[in-house]
């Protein structure tokens, strides 16, 4: 099997999480993010990730992707429960977490990102969702003072206790992609619990974590 992915990709890391955490003989491809062909000719669309099964047929969508593997791993499948508060937190990062993000996918010297027609691609396409990469970089200090906020937040739930017991699920899948994305920031503070969550889903999933080259 093999799954074409970008390692900045939060929808990738979902896929590449159930891979890890089943220990899956599972190829990872790193596409360029120009790269129009490859997606299109596999599922007829340009997104990520995609799984090309034994049988030679590929799929998109991540969480169908991260049910189907969970499925052919036949072992203790993923809880499908999702905390609420958990999902409300989500929710509400989301609006503007990209904002730290997507302005610093371009500086970590991946693979997706290696031809400066990969970086104008992304760059074209996103800033028309969140706006200048270069004005969001100068308003980084007042998205951090508010990603703080919420931190602290959800220190007060977040699954690290559960994560230990060997008790995944899907709650793991949705949370962990952000947070780990979250640690190319620089000046990040995680707090205690959180961190310790983050660091502990990325060993058993084998999903690396960006602090060093946060930026």
């Amino acid at each position: 099997m093999k799954l074409y992915v970008y390692d900045h990709c939060p929808f990738c890391v979902r896929a590449r999480m159930i891979i890890g955490l089943h220990t899956l003989p599972v190829g990872l491809e790193i596409l360029l993010n120009d790269d129009e062909a490859t997606p299109i000719g596999l599922i007829g669309s340009k997104m990520v990730p995609i799984l090309v099964k034994p049988d030679g047929t590929a799929m998109g969508e991540s969480l169908n992707i991260v049910r189907w593997l969970d499925e052919y791993a036949g072992k203790r499948k993923l809880d499908e429960t999702v905390n609420p508060q958990i999902q409300a937190w989500l929710d509400k990062v989301g609006e503007y977490v990209n904002k730290l993000i997507m302005p610093r996918d371009i500086q970590l010297g991946l693979p997706e990102f290696a031809t400066q027609s990969a970086i104008d691609y992304f760059v074209e396409k996103k800033e028309k969702n969140i706006g200048s990469f270069a004005d969001n970089l100068k308003d980084t200090a007042k998205y951090l003072a508010q990603l703080h906020q919420d931190l602290q937040k959800l220190e007060h739930y977040v699954p690290a206790d559960r994560v230990r017991a060997g008790d995944w699920s899907m709650e793991d899948i949705l949370l962990f992609p952000i947070l780990r994305n979250l640690t190319m920031v620089k000046d990040l503070q995680m707090p205690h619990k959180v961190r310790e969550y983050v660091e502990y889903v990325a060993r058993e999933t084998r999903v690396p974590l960006y602090f060093d080259r946060a930026c």
